[in-house]
């Protein structure tokens, strides 16, 4: 029995929706493998209970805090120079947030972003915020090394083209991935090693000469995260920093990769402290961790991820510009900050 005309319409109709539902089941599906990975739940328990030990934490320092210290906001700049902020991640979360609240504090702020649309529409929204903000956007991708190397030459271009004085005074190291699947980046690290860390590493490095040779006190912030508190007995090695032990296992450890890429840009952070106080020239530069807490962000890419936006990352921007603040008042002297501030939200 053959279909007639309206059978065929009729079934015609029919075939987009059935693509739908079988969409539909496979999105299902994905999302009850991922609600019963050993992972997410790695997540859901240990992560928030490291999260209530920093918030603990935090009140026990409080409580033995005798003094209250006042710290006054920066008067706008009035001479020539001008503060140069570098934010890597800029274009959401903390980075957009950071970005923001600094183009009020008379800083540039040189936006560092993967994709150029997002880079436009982050400086569209700051310079609604701020009409005499002054940006300069870098596309950067910072897992890879070349991409981070022609910043570093873009970047000097630019101060030299701009009349600038060649040196940086802030660099907040914000970029940072949180990827349920394994990627790996053109030099065979895992993505989210390399950009959460790797990247973070190789940048500051490179802008170390920059930032000693500000004329005034400068900054480097590494934003870490409070997941790194669950770290359990993790050999470090090359294998283990670049992520191809993660790259190797059966099933994708994203949880255990993003802790470890945090707790390895914390240790970076001291590390790189101590380095500093054995630079007679580099006295003047400070080194500065953020643990941050909960709050919105794009850092789950994926369209799956996308669904489950509940994701570990910065605060909200009236914290973030009070925490700043603290950090950069008074930058024209040494403001005497402790090098290392945590703080989990």
């Amino acid at each position: 029995m053959g279909f007639s005309a309206i059978d065929e319409i009729s079934f015609g109709k029919e075939v987009p929706s059935v693509r739908k539902m079988g969409m539909s089941a496979k999105r299902l599906r994905e999302v009850l493998l991922f609600v019963c990975s050993v992972e997410f739940w790695r997540m859901a328990v240990l992560w928030s209970i490291a999260l209530i030990t920093s918030y603990f934490q935090l009140l026990l320092q409080s409580l033995h805090i005798q003094k209250s210290y006042s710290y006054p906001r920066r008067s706008p700049e009035t001479s020539a120079f001008r503060p140069v902020c570098i934010i890597t991640g800029a274009t959401s979360g903390l980075g957009a947030a950071a970005a923001r609240a600094l183009s009020k504090e008379s800083f540039t702020i040189v936006l560092v972003g993967r994709t150029p649309d997002a880079l436009s529409k982050t400086a569209a929204e700051i310079r609604k915020f701020n009409k005499e903000a002054h940006l300069k956007a870098f596309e950067v991708d910072i897992s890879d090394f070349r991409s981070i190397f022609h910043f570093k030459e873009s970047l000097q271009q630019w101060l030299q083209d701009s009349n600038m004085h060649p040196s940086v005074q802030l660099l907040i190291n914000n970029a940072g991935i949180l990827a349920t699947s394994p990627r790996k980046t053109a030099e065979g690290y895992d993505e989210m090693m390399a950009t959460n860390y790797i990247g973070a590493f190789c940048l500051t490095q490179l802008l170390l000469p920059l930032l000693i040779n500000s004329p005034v006190p400068s900054r480097i912030v590494n934003v870490t995260s409070f997941t790194h508190r669950t770290v359990g007995s993790m050999q470090v090695d090359r294998q283990a920093v670049e992520g191809k032990c993660f790259l190797r296992s059966k099933q994708y450890l994203f949880a255990q990769a993003y802790e470890y890429s945090k707790f390895c840009l914390l240790l970076f952070s001291y590390a790189l402290h101590r380095k500093i106080g054995l630079m007679e020239k580099a006295s003047h530069v400070s080194v500065i961790h953020l643990m941050m807490g909960l709050g919105r962000s794009s850092m789950l890419r994926s369209p799956l991820q996308k669904r489950w936006e509940c994701t570990f990352l910065a605060g909200m921007a009236g914290q973030l510009t009070l925490l700043l603040s603290r950090i950069m008042q008074n930058w024209q002297a040494n403001c005497g900050l402790p090098p290392v501030i945590c703080s989990p939200n």
